[in-house]
């Protein structure tokens, strides 16, 4: 039950990196427009699908998985906003402790609620510190869960947070700016945190380009996550797959 973790895992162990696409549930309420997103997905050989939001007001959650699963071999996994944000058609789901901040109910009380809903799933668990980092503007993170981000100039209580969490029990660790984040998580914060943990790292928000790409990796993230980029080129999913595949491949030569 731990495929996609120990992938993960042995991944990191290789120094080998991984491109992850976000998709909103609110935003791929077009099949078709959704289908195109996934083949381009397949075409650019994206290594996970993650679905989920902050917030969710319409009923297409489930739907989207089940496109998702209908239409390419992509491991789709669940990155919940809550606790009503789980579909068995998924291949697995980061559950979530918002480490960051201080509010119960995202430490642990909407995984109370989730428990026994995933006890009778078949979704791989893979437990994730999520971490939210202030990129110059509120973000829909930071409202709904009621918690303010941490301070992107200091580096050390990012890395004290993530070890706490790692220590904790908790398998990979989740660098966030929040969905259509100004500035992304400077190179200082992931790098600090890459140092102090052995957990899989991932890095997501406020990644629109190139060169923000190769200083999150290299700063150490494993995963780069992309969201609201694709909205404004899809050509950028290309150049990160690319980007990507030959640090991987170089790998393999050395």
């Amino acid at each position: 039950m731990s495929r996609l973790l120990n992938q993960l895992q042995d991944k990191k162990a290789r120094n080998e990196k991984s491109l992850a696409v976000l998709v909103d549930p609110d935003k791929a309420t077009d099949v078709g427009e959704l289908i195109r997103l996934i083949n381009l997905c397949t075409e650019s050989k994206v290594d996970y699908l993650l679905v989920g939001g902050s917030l969710i007001a319409n009923d297409s959650f489930s739907k989207v998985i089940s496109v998702m699963k209908t239409n390419c071999t992509i491991p789709v996994v669940i990155f919940p906003g809550n606790h009503i944000q789980i579909d068995s058609n998924a291949d697995a789901i980061f559950l979530l402790s918002l480490i960051s901040g201080r509010n119960p109910d995202f430490l642990i009380g909407q995984h109370v609620l989730a428990a026994p809903i995933l006890k009778k799933s078949e979704l791989e668990i893979i437990p994730m510190g999520y971490m939210l980092v202030n990129s110059g503007a509120p973000t829909s993170a930071s409202y709904m869960s009621s918690t303010v981000p941490l301070p992107s100039d200091k580096p050390t209580i990012a890395a004290c947070t993530a070890l706490a969490g790692e220590m904790l029990g908790l398998r990979s660790i989740y660098l966030d700016a929040g969905s259509g984040a100004e500035e992304p998580i400077p190179q200082k914060i992931i790098s600090t945190v890459a140092r102090s943990i052995d957990v899989p790292l991932i890095v997501g928000g406020g990644i629109n380009s190139i060169s923000r790409v190769n200083l999150a990796l290299e700063a150490g993230a494993d995963m780069i996550v992309i969201g609201n980029a694709l909205e404004k080129e899809e050509r950028f999913l290309i150049e990160i797959s690319e980007r990507i595949h030959t640090l991987n491949k170089n790998l393999d030569i050395h």
